[in-house]
């Protein structure tokens, strides 16, 4: 059963990264399942520190990405909207090169808050980070409505 309440393809929903810093880290969105959304991101001097690995804030923004559509895929999209309220990562192996896939699934879907959970698996199906983002459920303003 699938816990979406708006249906959107994964064409959808790289479009709507245009322009934005998703688009310009290289995240795409590869997979939306019944009860998790994907993306990916490749490992690149976009994304590396200075000591050539992957800079834990492009894990933190993959983790962001990933969970904050997901959450906003469950809320009536017309009165409310996802907002991010505290996000954490545990980085616990370092990648030099490829690409690195964020899962994000559900932990509680409330009323006012939302909690999900982000596992990033480099190529490997290593563990390399893995993150817990809270979301606000807020309705939205008048200045919040996407043109």
């Amino acid at each position: 059963m699938s816990i979406w309440r708006n249906v959107a393809t994964i064409e959808e929903l790289q479009e709507r990264s245009r322009d934005t810093l998703i688009e310009r880290l290289g995240i795409r969105f590869t997979q939306i399942g019944p009860d998790f959304l994907c993306a990916s991101m490749p490992v690149d001097a976009k994304t590396r520190q200075p000591r050539g690995v992957l800079h834990g804030g492009a894990s933190v923004a993959l983790a962001e990405t990933v969970g904050s559509t997901a959450a906003n895929l469950c809320v009536d999209a017309e009165r409310e909207v996802c907002l991010g309220q505290e996000i954490n990562a545990n980085h616990l192996r370092p990648v030099r090169e490829g690409v690195v896939t964020a899962t994000a699934r559900s932990v509680h879907r409330g009323r006012t808050t939302q909690v999900w959970q982000i596992e990033i698996l480099d190529e490997r199906q290593r563990l390399i980070c893995i993150s817990r983002i809270t979301m606000a459920v807020v309705a939205i303003a008048p200045h919040m409505r996407v043109p």
